[in-house]
């Protein structure tokens, strides 16, 4: 087990460790429900890398299965985007560019520095950039392909964007020595979504000064709606049979 990181650092190992550990899960639900095989495979492999990095994250904090099926919905610090219900797959697909592309800059500035997560943030940004460029490749297909594609990774990239402001709001714990800043890291965002939008032939939907980045409040503990039932599914099983082992 991670050795226990300090209690400045916990926070942010939670919140990090949340965010893999939901995305992971929603991922997991496509198992016998994607498109195609070949994605019944990648979208598994994506899940398991975030849920590799979701057991060490939270292992820094404690314990990991605690963490992961004891706490209660206000427990948990994951950003909104990544609790999302999955939609179609094109919706699923804007959720995943958008969150890879963040956590992929964000590792990679993890990664430079010296704090308690760069050796994490190291071994895990290559995993990252795969998860990146297979969104990436699919809002380009889905982007330009037919016309009924076409609108439903439009209506994907539109529906979530109000999400994804709470990603570039500091995370408790991450100080200079982890080396994070946080503007460029929006900016730098924000140019890498922008260029495979319009190369898709989407449309980038409004900016901040539309107030379309407000929305978010899950590193304060208040999630939506659909988090509730997806929490109650993945601890069902720890909950209903305590201290079972396999």
């Amino acid at each position: 087990m991670t050795a226990p990181v300090s209690t400045t650092a916990t926070a942010t190992a939670i919140a990090l460790g949340d965010d893999a550990l939901v995305l992971s899960h929603r991922l997991g639900e496509w198992a016998g429900h994607a498109p195609v095989l070949e994605e019944e495979v990648a979208l598994a492999n994506i899940a398991l890398d975030l849920l590799g990095q979701a057991r060490i994250l939270l292992s820094m904090a404690g314990d990991e299965d605690e963490l992961a099926y004891l706490r209660e919905e206000r427990a948990f610090r994951n950003v909104q985007l990544v609790e999302q219900p999955n939609g179609d797959f094109a919706h699923t697909i804007a959720r995943q560019l958008y969150f890879s592309t963040y956590q992929s800059l964000l590792y990679g500035q993890l990664a430079s520095g010296d704090g308690a997560f760069a050796p994490l943030a190291a071994k895990a940004v290559k995993e990252v950039a795969y998860h990146q460029d297979h969104a990436e490749q699919w809002t380009l297909r889905l982007g330009d392909g037919t016309a009924e594609s076409h609108e439903r990774m439009q209506r994907g990239i539109d529906a979530l964007w109000r999400f994804t402001g709470e990603m570039f709001r500091p995370v408790e714990g991450l100080g200079d020595s982890d080396g994070v800043n946080w503007e460029p890291l929006r900016e730098g965002w924000t140019e890498s979504v922008t260029a495979v939008i319009e190369k898709a032939t989407l449309t980038v939907p409004s900016g901040p000064q539309e107030g379309a980045w407000t929305a978010g409040a899950g590193r304060q503990g208040l999630h939506t709606e659909s988090f509730g039932r997806m929490l109650a599914e993945m601890q069902h099983l720890h909950r209903s049979h305590p201290g079972a082992s396999w």
